[in-house]
């Protein structure tokens, strides 16, 4: 059985350019080119497809999931890996979501928050690629050997200190403190010092990662849980911090 380009790529959610895309790439090779010059694709091809989707959505690269084609040849052997791999990322999501239902039940009762509860489930690998995308490799092999040092009460102690940072600016941006006075000023040396703790924090970082706060939704939903328009009140706190006291 055979289905067009456009068939597969209704039905899997993606686009015809796409996987025209997969095609001049060599990740997706139609089975046959009709003579109306349509790209049709057979079970083969759709399981290598599903193959290329799943290790997208696990965040390879298009050069990285070539790799992986080419070393597993047996589609059933690659997808008891996939299986394997996505039942892991399941359970990791499961407890991601147990942790803000608990964040949210905390926070809404007026519970101090624990860090161990706050980041179950979040794994500071899996930003790899983004952070080297945008800070450089020297800038996350430092951090990730500091992070490898320490201990498990170590760890904890530090994450437990970026949420009572985050729940101080939430509570000064409640009492009415501006972003530019000496309560948050205050604070945000301190959210200074804790990063500075793993990377060298330049004017230029120190005001870009504040700025990232409010771009990335995942940076907001984490701070604005404990307190709404908190991560802009401490992306303009950072700001201020920045041009007062940092160079680059």
């Amino acid at each position: 059985m055979e289905w067009s380009i456009q068939d597969i790529a209704r039905t899997a959610g993606t686009t015809s350019r796409t996987l025209r895309h997969y095609g001049q790439v060599g990740l997706l090779e139609p089975t046959r080119v009709g003579s109306n010059g349509y790209r049709y694709y057979d079970e083969r091809a759709l399981v290598r497809l599903q193959r290329i989707l799943l290790l997208r959505e696990l965040g390879l690269g298009l050069p990285a999931i070539a790799e992986v084609l080419a070393g597993q040849q047996d589609p059933a052997a690659a997808l008891r890996t996939h299986l394997e791999l996505l039942e892991r990322e399941r359970e990791r999501l499961g407890r991601q979501i147990e942790s803000v239902r608990t964040t949210l039940r905390k926070t809404e009762g007026g519970e101090q928050l624990m860090a161990e509860e706050v980041f179950d489930g979040f794994d500071n690998a899996q930003y790899k690629d983004e952070v080297v995308e945008r800070w450089g490799k020297d800038a996350y092999e430092k951090g990730d050997r500091w992070w490898r040092s320490l201990s498990d009460a170590e760890k904890k102690a530090f994450q437990q200190e970026q949420v009572d940072i985050a729940r101080d600016f939430a509570d000064a941006m409640r009492a009415g403190e501006p972003a530019d006075g000496e309560v948050a000023q205050a604070i945000t040396r301190r959210q200074h010092d804790w990063l500075a703790k793993t990377v060298e924090v330049s004017k230029c970082y120190f005001i870009g990662l504040g700025e990232m706060y409010v771009s990335d939704e995942r940076f907001t939903a984490t701070y604005d849980q404990h307190g709404k328009g908190n991560a802009e009140y401490i992306r303009d706190a950072m700001k201020v911090y920045g041009e007062r006291n940092l160079t680059d």
